[in-house]
C-alpha cells in the first residue's frame, strides 16, 4: 500500500497574477517547479462546491470537513439560511424555549456574536431573524452584544453593519456593548483577550458611547478597526447577569468556545472571570465536553470520512499543525469528531505569541516541518495529514510585504517536506482549503483581509508518470487518496477521483 502526505496549504489560491497577488509576487520557485514537472488541477473551494451558498467565500473549518469527509458537507449557514426562508426557524423549539424563559422569569435575553455579512462565523441576516422573533413573541428586555469583524470582510464594515442593525433597535431591543471579535472570539487560549470582552459583558468595563457609528469613527480616526475594537459600553442596563437568557448566535464553532466556556463553564479566577448561572444557548454544538447549554441546531454525525476509513483499514496517520489549524487536521478534518480514530496520532505545535502574526510571518511552519520529518523517520506512518497556516492567517493581517514572507516562508517548508520524505517511499498531494494570500489588495489599493473566492491547487508528486488530474471540488480529494492507496470508497463518499489514467 502507498504512503501519502496530504499537505494543505492554508489560504494559497490561485489568483489573478495581478500585484494584488501576494503569492504571484513571492518567490516560490518550489512550488512553481512542481507546477511544471507534476501532474496538477484547480479545486473549486467556495459556495456550493463546499455546501456553502452561491458566492459565498469558503473557510478553513469547511475545507477541511469537505475534503475529510469525501462528499459536499452542507453548511450550517446554508441549513439556517433554508430555516429562516421556509419559516421553520420561527418554530424552532429550542429558540422558543429560550424566549419562553426570558418571559416567564422576567429576565432579560442577550444575544451575542459577529455582526458581519462576511458568512463565516455568523449571519447578519441570522441575528435580524433572530430580533424578528423577539419582537414578534413580545419580549421587552433584549439586548445585543455585537463583535466587530474586520477580517471576513474589510477592515472598517463595521460602520455600515452595525448602521442597518441600529434601525432594527428600539425600546425594547437595544444595542449594548461593542467589542472587535480579536478580544471576543480568541481560540488560542490568551485568556487576556477573552477577559476584555467578558469584563465588558458582565462588569460594564468598556469606554462608554451614547452611539455605537460615533464610537467606531472616534477609533478609525486613530488607526483602530475593526477587529482590534476595544471594549465600549453603550448601555450599562444591559449587562449579564444570573438568571438571564443568552443566544451566542455565531454558527462555526471554534471561535465561540472560550468566551463560553468563561461565561458559563469554568473558573479563571487569575483573570477574574467566573460561570455565571445563565440559560445559556448555542447556534450549533460548540464542544460535546461543554454541560448545561442547549442547542438550536445539532448537526448530523458524519460516517466513513477519511480517518475512519484508513483507521479501518488499519493504516497509522498523523495529524499535524500549529494551533491556529489545529482544529482543522483533527476535529474537523474528522468530521466534527474529537476522539481521534485508533492509530491517529496528533500533533500539536504551538503558534507563536504575537500580537498579529505580520509580526512574525514564518509563524510555526519551520517547527512543523522538523516535528514531522524526525516523526516520520521515526513511526513511518502511511498517511500524513499537514496544515502550513501562514498563507491564511498573515493574510488576515493585510501587511503585504508579511504575507509575501509567509508564502516564501511555505515554499521553503514544502521543498524540505517533500524532498525529506520521498527516500521513505511517500507520495504527495498538496493542495489548500481556501484562498487568501491571492487576494491580499482591493482594487483601490487598501488591504483585502478576507478569503478569496479563487479556485485552489491540486498538485500529485509521485512517480506515475502516466497520471494526470481533472478539475474538480475539495470533496473529491479523499477519494482521490483512497484510489492513490487502493482503497475502496465507502458509499457515503460522494465525491470522485481526481484521477486520470493514462493521459
Amino acid at each position: 500500500m502507498k504512503k501519502l502526505a496530504l499537505i494543505i496549504l492554508d489560504g494559497w489560491g490561485l489568483g489573478n497574477k495581478s500585484i494584488s497577488d501576494a503569492i504571484h509576487h513571492a518567490k516560490t520557485p518550489f512550488t512553481d517547479a512542481l507546477f511544471n514537472d507534476y501532474p496538477n488541477s484547480k479545486l473549486k473551494a467556495c459556495g456550493a462546491s463546499v455546501g456553502l451558498p452561491e458566492g459565498q467565500m469558503g473557510n478553513s473549518e469547511v475545507g477541511h470537513l469537505n475534503i475529510g469527509s469525501g462528499r459536499i458537507v452542507y453548511q450550517e449557514l446554508s441549513r439556517i439560511n433554508n430555516a429562516i426562508s421556509e419559516g421553520s426557524f420561527y418554530e424552532n423549539p429550542v429558540l422558543l424555549e429560550a424566549m419562553r424563559l426570558a418571559k416567564e422569569n422576567n429576565v432579560k435575553l442577550h444575544m451575542m456574536g459577529l455582526v458581519s455579512k462576511g458568512g463565516v462565523h455568523s449571519s447578519l441576516d441570522h441575528l435580524i431573524a433572530l430580533i424578528a422573533m423577539c419582537k414578534h413573541e413580545g419580549l421587552q428586555n433584549v439586548y445585543l452584544h455585537a463583535f466587530t469583524d474586520g477580517r471576513d470582510c474589510d477592515p472598517k464594515c463595521a460602520q455600515n453593519d452595525i448602521a442597518e442593525l441600529m434601525m432594527l433597535t428600539d425600546d425594547n431591543v437595544k444595542l449594548a456593548t461593542l467589542i472587535g471579535r480579536y478580544y471576543s472570539m480568541d481560540r488560542d487560549h490568551r485568556w487576556e483577550r477573552i477577559e476584555k470582552a467578558y469584563s465588558l459583558m458582565v462588569n460594564g468595563k468598556g469606554e462608554y458611547f451614547e452611539n455605537p457609528v460615533t464610537a467606531l469613527t472616534h477609533h478609525y480616526k486613530t488607526g483602530i478597526t475593526d477587529e482590534f475594537m476595544p471594549p465600549i459600553l453603550l448601555d450599562k442596563k444591559g449587562l449579564i447577569e444570573n438568571g438571564d437568557v443568552v443566544i451566542n448566535f455565531n454558527f462555526r464553532t471554534d471561535r465561540p468556545r472560550e468566551i463560553t466556556e468563561a461565561l458559563t463553564q469554568k473558573e479563571f479566577p487569575e483573570f477574574d472571570m467566573h460561570p455565571l448561572t445563565l440559560h445559556y444557548f448555542t447556534m450549533t454544538n460548540y464542544d460535546d465536553s461543554f454541560k448545561n447549554l442547549h442547542v438550536i441546531f445539532n448537526k448530523d454525525a458524519l460516517k466513513n470520512t477519511l480517518g475512519e476509513v484508513l483507521s479501518a483499514h488499519k493504516v497509522t496517520q498523523v495529524r499535524i499543525s500549529e494551533t491556529e489549524k489545529y482544529p482543522h487536521v483533527t476535529y474537523f478534518f474528522n468530521g466534527g469528531r474529537e476522539v481521534p480514530f485508533p492509530d491517529e496520532t496528533r500533533l500539536l505545535i504551538h503558534s507563536p505569541k504575537v500580537a498579529t502574526y505580520d509580526l512574525k510571518p514564518e509563524m510555526s511552519a519551520f517547527e512543523v516541518r522538523d516535528t514531522l520529518l524526525s516523526y516520520a523517520e521515526e513511526n513511518n506512518p502511511g498517511f500524513i495529514c499537514l496544515n502550513f497556516a501562514n498563507p491564511d492567517m498573515v493574510g488576515h493581517t493585510g501587511v503585504y510585504e508579511a504575507i509575501v514572507k509567509a508564502v516564501e516562508t511555505v515554499d521553503t517548508c514544502l521543498e524540505s517536506l517533500v524532498k525529506g520524505l520521498q527516500p521513505y517511499g511517500y507520495e504527495f498531494l498538496i493542495i489548500a482549503d481556501h484562498g487568501n494570500a491571492d487576494h491580499a489588495l482591493n482594487e483601490d489599493g487598501t488591504p483585502n483581509t478576507a478569503h478569496s473566492l479563487n479556485e485552489v491547487p491540486c498538485i500529485y508528486v509521485g512517480t506515475d508518470k502516466t497520471l494526470s488530474l481533472r478539475d474538480g471540488i475539495l470533496a473529491d480529494v479523499a477519494p482521490t487518496i483512497l484510489g492513490l492507496m487502493g482503497i475502496a470508497l465507502p458509499i457515503e463518499m460522494t465525491g470522485t477521483s481526481l484521477i486520470k489514467k493514462g493521459a
